[in-house]
């Protein structure tokens, strides 16, 4: 009766292991799809950021060699990402391309003025830092005029700020819902410990004595259950990768990398506390208290 009764018990703590594996490994899953999204969102918003340019249109009596040190000396500024240099002869001949004639014909000399086109690293195209570089341009001796879009400049920032906020809002969400998850199965498989507990408990171990071999237990678990999701999240990397090859999504080992860090760290730190405080609550009850 007793073997019988052992192996029922082991057979349900078994379980109750499987299915704490298989909460955190969703949770993470969710977790790490989330933190792709996230990642991802933040290098699209910056690439969309950097194709926006500024152009710098030189003044007449510019000569080619100033031209050259002006443009390599705005390759030196930290808010340059490239700076390309059009001629106005170049610039005639795209413009005589789209209208499908050549406007020189009729107004016998090119209107036009030599440019050059700064295109800015992502964290400088911002409406304020934007206009303080226009000011700054419209200043220099060598420039005529400053153009860029300016409404396209300001509906970036307005749309980026919007989706970060709700990735804030949809992240936090997520993360109170894995440590509700994961808290509760975590606290179920050490339910059928209490007993155990409190006998380690009367015979004068100490907290963190009768603690430690419950957080060990649940730290292997989550890296278990970790495992489990990046594998999943691998799979579905793979298929966005085959199906949406632009993103370059395994080529780029940097978040990759970041995203298999937020699933190992976060479910080390979630189970790690998730335990903490289901042993906690288990050590603070009364003997009588252990039946309810």
């Amino acid at each position: 009766m007793s073997k019988k009764f052992d192996s029922y018990q082991k057979r349900r703590l078994q379980s109750s292991y499987i299915s704490v594996v298989i909460s955190i490994a969703l949770v993470l899953f969710m977790v790490g799809i989330l933190s792709l999204i996230v990642l991802k969102s933040t290098k699209v918003a910056n690439y969309v950021k950097e194709k926006v340019a500024i152009t710098l249109f030189i003044k007449d009596n510019v000569t080619q060699k100033q031209i050259k040190t002006f443009r390599e000396s705005l390759l030196e500024e930290e808010f340059t990402k490239k700076a390309i240099y059009t001629s106005k002869a170049q610039a005639a001949k795209r413009f005589s391309e789209q209208i499908g004639e050549d406007f020189l014909e009729f107004l016998g000399e090119n209107p036009l003025k030599n440019g050059v086109d700064i295109y800015l690293k992502a964290d400088y195209v911002t409406p304020e830092k934007v206009a303080e570089l226009e000011q700054r341009f419209q200043k220099n001796a060598f420039v005529a005029d400053v153009s860029y879009d300016k409404p396209l400049i300001n509906l970036l920032t307005k749309n980026i700020k919007r989706i970060s906020f709700w990735l804030l809002v949809l992240s936090s969400f997520f993360a109170l819902v894995a440590m509700i998850l994961i808290n509760s199965s975590i606290r179920l498989s050490i339910y059928s410990k209490r007993f155990n507990i409190k006998t380690m408990q009367m015979v004068g171990a100490t907290k963190s004595f009768i603690r430690r071999p419950f957080i060990f237990r649940s730290l292997k678990l989550g890296l278990l259950g970790a495992l489990i999701a990046l594998m999943g999240i691998a799979v579905i990397i793979y298929y966005l990768d085959k199906y949406i090859p632009a993103i370059n999504f395994l080529e780029d080992y940097i978040t990759l990398g970041y995203i298999s860090g937020i699933v190992i760290i976060s479910s080390l730190i979630i189970t790690w506390i998730s335990t903490f405080l289901a042993t906690q609550r288990f050590l603070n009850l009364q003997t009588d208290e252990l039946y309810y």
